[in-house]
């Protein structure tokens, strides 16, 4: 154990263990139910008593997963886009007509479903029609704006806004690099990429204004918005960067906020969904949960082992659930 982990407040004895049996690669909540979507194949529902049940989804890799709240969606290298509920049934939304690989996923609170493939976004609407739209290169990530049916699709060299209702040609916001995964502010005025490169890009909505993102020593592979949007939480440092976005210009020209600092890399971020506090997680396996105030800390996880992989509260916020890469998981009542 650390030093740093010996001066905090303790709740490792109240994580209930949960037996995922292999990588977890996301978690998401159905009601008060964890889905641990594994690496591959299958995906793992836990309740609070931490009773498992394991569903196969796919034939393969799980390459991409996202949830409503009401079911799991996720993508695979078999080509198919599959749905899962609570009471664990599956149904196959979509396969892909080349079996191409499904590298990412979207969903709108109407019911709508976005996926991607090589080159090709494809958005379903909740009465079942579709359209597709070729980026320019290969889809990096996919977002639905807050309001009305827009999908931002983040490729090479920027991101493409794509209003699949309308007759609108889509808009172009561009930016040397590869853009992967993309997220609209909740309050629709801010779009941000994650970069390959260790930075972050954002444009400002109401006149396309760039804000540039950087000084991470590694890429930015989990983001996660405070409840209200005050704050961008972010991995990728040695400490959780928690952008500002409390007024018109976001966080152009301000520096960020940077708590619970370890000598590990942040891996995984969670904010709270309704207060001022947020769990992360760390490449030394460590899960801390940190108030956004004053930094101060609670240890969930202590270290030693492969690094968190995946972190989610449920939609009241008491129930926190963790994975790891070499399959270790958990639940916190809290």
């Amino acid at each position: 154990m650390s030093s740093e982990q010996l001066s905090i407040a303790s709740m490792t004895d109240r994580v209930k263990p949960v037996a995922v049996g292999a990588p977890v690669a996301s978690v998401h909540f159905l009601g008060d139910r964890a889905a641990f979507v594994c690496a591959e194949e299958k995906i793992a529902l836990a309740g609070a008593d931490g009773e498992v049940s394991h569903t196969d989804v796919h034939g393969g890799a799980i390459l991409c997963a996202v949830s409503d709240g009401a079911r799991v969606v996720t993508g695979g290298d078999d080509g198919k886009v599959v749905a899962l509920n609570a009471k664990g049934e599956t149904s196959v939304l979509a396969i892909d007509a080349k079996r191409r690989w499904i590298d990412n996923v979207a969903l709108h609170p109407d019911g709508a479903v976005a996926w991607s493939a090589g080159k090709t976004a494809f958005v379903r609407s909740g009465k079942g029609e579709e359209k597709s739209f070729d980026a320019p290169s290969t889809v990096g990530g996919l977002a639905f704006a807050p309001k009305g049916l827009r999908v931002a699709v983040a490729h090479y060299g920027g991101v493409t806004l794509w209003f699949p209702n309308m007759a609108a040609k889509p808009e172009f916001l561009e930016w040397a690099g590869s853009h992967l995964s993309v997220t609209f502010s909740p309050d629709n005025k801010f779009l941000v990429t994650a970069m390959h490169e260790p930075a972050l890009h954002g444009w400002r909505l109401a006149d396309n204004r760039h804000m540039r993102m950087s000084g991470y020593p590694g890429r930015v592979r989990s983001m996660s918005w405070s409840a209200g949007g005050k704050g961008l939480a972010t991995s990728g440092a040695d400490s959780v960067i928690i952008w500002p976005f409390t007024s018109k210009d976001g966080p152009m020209g301000k520096q960020p906020a940077m708590l619970a600092p370890l000598q590990a890399r942040v891996s995984a971020v969670a904010c709270h969904p309704k207060q001022e506090f947020m769990a992360a997680g760390y490449s030394d396996g460590t899960v801390l949960i940190v108030r956004y105030e004053d930094g101060a800390e609670i240890l969930v996880r202590r270290n030693g082992s492969e690094p968190v992989s995946a972190l989610a509260w449920n939609a009241k916020g008491t129930l926190l659930a963790f994975g790891t890469e070499d399959g270790d998981a958990g639940m916190l009542e809290f």
